[in-house]
């Protein structure tokens, strides 16, 4: 079944998203996500200037092949304009070969391993009662599991919370519409001092039993990190996320010495080698990498594989910098592995459910992708072209003397 055609289509609505549309001879079309937040330009052009060309004529069937034909024959490996553009491929083959085999996805994956997802939504506010209306907001919605994110007093602008940003949002999208990235500015100190009293607010307000996510977002020094997750050891997270730079990955083994939190890693890694000592080491407990970041379903499901051999969960990064597209194909992975941990869901705006119509469902706290043969998404085309690119960035972070420091 050779591939005929394959187009990359850019679209902004309410953000931006890069689109692989792939055709073979007999007529059917697969799409793959290639959205990078904030450099979303960089993998349109690798895709058509670099990737496209290689396609034509290809076996659509072929993927692991065109997986590795892609992969090592740039030579320059990995990184994320790389990865996203392969995933942007091997997602919409899947799609592809699932359409040609007449059944969802999932079930060319070994079928399904549970009923539904388990999601968990994205809950902030400047303040605590602002935050308890969130909460219970997410709650009224459905959503089982949530994370907790609060500003913190003297710094303006924290990430993860909706409130604090101007201009047009959707629960809470960090990247804007601006000709240069906005800088905010951070406190690690006074984030350490404040965040124990919100989880102590937290719980008190709604009991032991809600399950409670934090963001770090990779502000803290392994010593700090350690510091947190013992100072919230009492309130029972489900998991602390990014709270170190994960590169280094030998770091972790400060953290876990000195703290029993759950810990969860990745969103910005890309291959299996960026996990190989947090996961032989078991230094984490979920691994946070987006089917859209890594490769696609195929290197997700390899990394997914060794992950389950020291008991560590999946956790994939899902929100709304991934496309329905790259969500859907994250929805059918979740429903056939079986070290299954929680899924990040942040509902996408009206004009993006105009663009990317789906067949996945969120109901009672539990999404599935649906049974409709492939991915369950479909790209109106003549919608998508109503929302050209917008150029926007995500935030700048500087300490208060003025110094960079990871947002």
């Amino acid at each position: 079944m050779k591939i005929v055609a394959a187009e990359v289509i850019v679209t902004s609505p309410s953000r931006n998203f890069v689109t692989l549309k792939i055709t073979t001879e007999d007529g059917i079309t697969g799409l793959g996500d290639g959205t990078l937040n904030g450099r979303e330009l960089s993998v349109a052009s690798y895709l058509t200037d670099h990737v496209v060309p290689l396609l034509i004529g290809r076996d659509a069937h072929r993927i692991e092949d065109t997986w590795q034909y892609l992969y090592r024959s740039a030579y320059w490996r990995r990184g994320p304009v790389t990865m996203a553009a392969i995933a942007a491929v091997d997602v919409a083959l899947w799609d592809i070969k699932a359409k040609a085999a007449g059944m969802p996805l999932y079930q060319l994956l070994g079928g399904a391993s549970r009923n539904g997802i388990m999601a968990y939504g994205h809950a902030s506010g400047r303040d605590l009662p602002e935050l308890f209306d969130s909460v219970r907001k997410h709650l009224a919605l459905g959503f089982k599991s949530i994370r907790i994110q609060t500003s913190v007093p003297g710094i303006n602008a924290v990430y993860g919370v909706a409130a604090q940003t101007e201009g047009e949002r959707y629960d809470y999208e960090p990247a804007q519409r601006t000709p240069l990235p906005v800088e905010e500015d951070w406190d690690t100190r006074a984030y350490l001092r404040h965040l124990p009293g919100v989880f102590e607010a937290v719980r008190s307000e709604f009991g032991p039993e809600l399950p409670l996510l934090h963001d770090g977002h990779h502000r803290m020094t392994p010593i700090q990190a350690a510091r947190l997750g013992k100072d919230l050891e009492p309130y029972d997270l489900f998991w602390l996320e990014d709270c170190t730079p994960a590169e280094n990955q030998e770091a972790l083994r400060l953290v876990r010495q000195h703290t029993t939190t759950p810990l969860a890693i990745g969103e910005v890694f890309n291959t299996v080698w960026d996990y190989q000592t947090l996961i032989r080491e078991q230094l984490i407990d979920y691994v946070r990498s987006a089917v859209t970041h890594t490769g696609g379903i195929t290197a997700m499901r390899k990394l997914l594989d060794f992950a389950a051999q020291y008991q560590i969960k999946s956790g994939i990064h899902g929100p709304t910098d991934i496309s329905p597209v790259g969500m859907a194909a994250a929805l059918h992975l979740d429903l056939a592995i079986h070290n299954f941990g929680i899924q990040e869901y942040m509902q996408h705006s009206p004009l993006t459910d105009e663009v990317f119509r789906q067949s996945f469902t969120f109901t009672d706290g539990y999404l599935h992708p649906g049974e409709q043969p492939g991915l369950g998404v479909e790209l109106d085309e003549q919608a998508a072209a109503r929302f050209p690119y917008v150029a926007a960035y995500l935030p700048v972070n500087r300490l208060k003397d003025g110094t960079v420091h990871d947002w």
